[in-house]
Parts: C-alpha cells; structure tokens; sequence
C-alpha cells in the first residue's frame, strides 16, 4: 500500500482505550459505521446516537448526562449557547397563535427573539408579575410559561410553586432559566413538591468557569418532551465543540466549591453596598429589602445564591456618572456574563429595558456586580475608589 494511502488510512495498531481520570475527547463530524446493518439499525431517538457529529460523540453524551444529573434531571441536549437552549424551546413549542407568559425581568434576548416569534408567526405574548402569581392568567391558547429564578439585573427571586401550580392546573409547559442557581441553589425538578417540565441553562457562565467558553443545555424529566426538543435540536443543526466539552466536564467538580466562595464574597460586599450612601438600593436575593427575599427562602433552605449584585444609583448621579464610576473600576471588568474567577460590571439605564412601572424600585440607574473569587476587601476598595472619582458631596444629601 502507498505510504500516503496508509497516511490516510491509518490502521491503529496503538491500543486505544486506557483509564485516566479524564475521558478521551473525540472529534468527529463523520462517524464511521461498521456496516450496513449498523448503518440502518441506527436511529437519531437513540439515547446515544452515533450517525454524525452533530448528534453527539462519547464526548459530548458524557457531558449531557453530568447536567442531567446536575439538574436532577433524566435528559440533557447541549446547545451552542445558552440563549440557543431558550431559542431551541421557544421555537420547538410555539406555534402560530401560540400564547407565551414571560416577565419583562427575564434575560433580555429571550424576549427579544420571542417579539420576532410574534411578528412573524403571530405568537402572543403575555406578561405576567413573577411575585404575583395570580398575574398568570393563561387562556387555552397558552403552551408555555417561562420562570427566571432569580430574574435578570434587578435579581426578583419569583413565586416558583404559585406560578408553577397555577400553569399545571391548566395543562401549561413550564420552562425555567436557572443559570443563576447553576443546579445548585434549587432544584429544578424538586421545588417544594413541584417541578418544572423544562430546565435550561447557560453553562457558559458557573459550569465553565472560565469565561472561554459558549454553551447552553436543556434538562428534561418526561422522554416524549425531550424527544420533541430533540428533533428540534436536529433539524437546527445545533452541535457543541468536543473540546468545549472537556472544559465544562473538568471545571464540573469544583462547582460547587467555587459557587459557594463567589457567593460569600457577594454577601460580603452585600453588608459594605448597603451601608454606601451613593447606593439608593441594593439587590440580592438574600438582602431582606429585595422584593422576592421570601421566595427565595422557601425554595433556597440551604442558603445558597449567586455572586450576583446589582445597586440601583442616588437619583443624583446621571448616566454620564454611572460611566464614569465603571470606567474608573480598575479590579472589576467591564463585560457581560458571569461565573468566572474574574470579578464583572456591567451598567443598565430600566427606562430603556422596561415598560412597565418598576414602584418597587428606587431609580433607572443600575450597576450590576458580578462577584468573582478575589479578595471582597480589593473589591470593596475598588468601588470606593471609583465612587471617589464622582466627587459625591454628603452635604447635598
């Protein structure tokens, strides 16, 4: 045989399977079948189909099934985000004249991609208030009511069992956001006696860890469901990198070790913002003054939260000082996302988020602080180092 065809061809002498404590990655668009026989035996329902890259490898089954068991889950799809996870639902469940409940608190971009839902296929979207459940008013037309736990930016932790007891009763598919609990704050599947029908998650954020890698996932107790996303997920062509899912199931034991100290160093700056008079409010689940706090006692006993903060300014500051506070952080970096070691900022003006009145809240302007794994003191020093560049005057209080 030709040196080159053999180059091409290679026979894999070398034995290729060992034990070691992380598994082989596998990189594979095309799967090579056996056979004919295996070739047609094959079907994309199959738990572990393996008749192209995009429906996975051992690789990326590996990962999905650690999710799965993450979330409390029995089925997992990767997705190559986390807001392609939310894409995924909204498109495999909603259909022309469709009703959808959301809250106007949710991740942004889910919103958004549901408005192009309703101008092109006519779905109807519906708000409700995620702390009164008796706001969900769903009408037959209704197929999916989706949960934020705790909610974008302003951090509202919602009525879980209400809102969910309510879309049961009414035959309602419930789906939840839980990036922000990472499978670790609460239990999707069990919320004091409830459970969601579907979970999604940006894994981009606490599972990666490292701010390097885009992915999302979809867990699911009920096969008929999963199988519907499924298919779903096949005809999007949707698919994962092999070594993107090496790095998420690597960083996956230290979860819970690195969630838990981001969250101390949140409480910790929590107990510093709430005593800094520039700060007309702050917004933590676990901060008692936090419309939600309530909720999230009931379906977070152990404690548990994100190392997410976010202040709403004095009404004194204008948008030009909102950034020049965040220019001026030096520890803290300016960027979306969270999760990583590295601590984060980012800055929101409500009044162009959000249509509805916000009375529980104290002002437009809010800074949101993603807490990373440095020390709380130099993060501390860092906001008062910024807040000195705007000059507050505590005479003019």
């Amino acid at each position: 045989m030709d040196k080159h065809t053999q180059l091409i061809c290679d026979p894999r002498q070398v034995p290729m399977q060992i034990n070691s404590l992380q598994p082989p990655v596998y990189h594979a668009s095309t799967i090579i079948f056996d056979n004919t026989k295996a070739l047609f035996q094959r079907h994309w329902r199959d738990r572990y189909d393996y008749s192209y890259g995009t429906h996975g490898t051992p690789t990326t089954y590996l990962l999905a099934d650690q999710i799965a068991r993450l979330e409390g889950g029995k089925y997992a799809l990767l997705t190559p985000s986390g807001l392609a996870a939310i894409v995924l639902v909204n498109t495999a469940l909603l259909g022309q004249g469709d009703e959808v409940w959301v809250t106007e608190n949710m991740y942004s971009p889910n919103l958004e991609h549901l408005y192009e839902q309703q101008k092109r296929y006519g779905v109807v979207i519906k708000i409700y208030n995620p702390l009164d459940a008796t706001s969900f008013q769903p009408t037959a037309a209704c197929k999916l009511l989706w949960l934020e736990a705790a909610g974008s930016v302003t951090l509202e932790f919602p009525d879980l069992q209400g809102l969910i007891n309510i879309a049961k009763k009414h035959h309602v598919c419930v789906a939840l956001d839980s990036t922000w609990g990472a499978g670790l704050a609460y239990s999707p599947f069990d919320l004091n006696g409830v459970s969601v029908d579907i979970c999604v998650h940006a894994l981009t954020k606490y599972p990666s860890g490292g701010g390097d890698v885009l992915m999302g996932s979809i867990v699911t107790n009920d096969e008929a469901l999963h199988t519907k996303l499924r298919r779903m997920h096949t005809l999007l062509g949707f698919s994962v990198s092999g070594d993107d899912c090496a790095r998420v199931y690597r960083s996956l034991p230290s979860l819970a070790l690195r969630y838990d100290k981001q969250s101390k160093n949140a409480i910790e700056l929590l107990t510093y913002l709430k005593h800094e008079p520039a700060f007309a409010q702050v917004l933590h689940p676990a901060n008692p003054d936090t419309l939600g706090h309530q909720f999230w006692q009931q379906n977070c006993p152990n404690g548990r939260s994100a190392g997410l903060v976010s202040v709403v300014f004095d009404k004194r500051y204008s948008w030009a000082d909102i950034c020049r506070f965040c220019d001026t952080l030096q520890i803290f970096k300016l960027g979306f996302s969270w999760g990583s070691a590295t601590s984060l900022v980012m800055l929101y003006d409500l009044s162009k988020m959000r249509t509805l009145p916000q009375a529980h809240l104290c002002g437009r302007y809010v800074v949101r602080f993603c807490i990373g794994l440095e020390s709380p003191k130099d993060l501390i020093d860092d906001i008062k180092t910024a807040l000195g560049s705007l000059n507050y005057d505590e005479k003019s209080k």
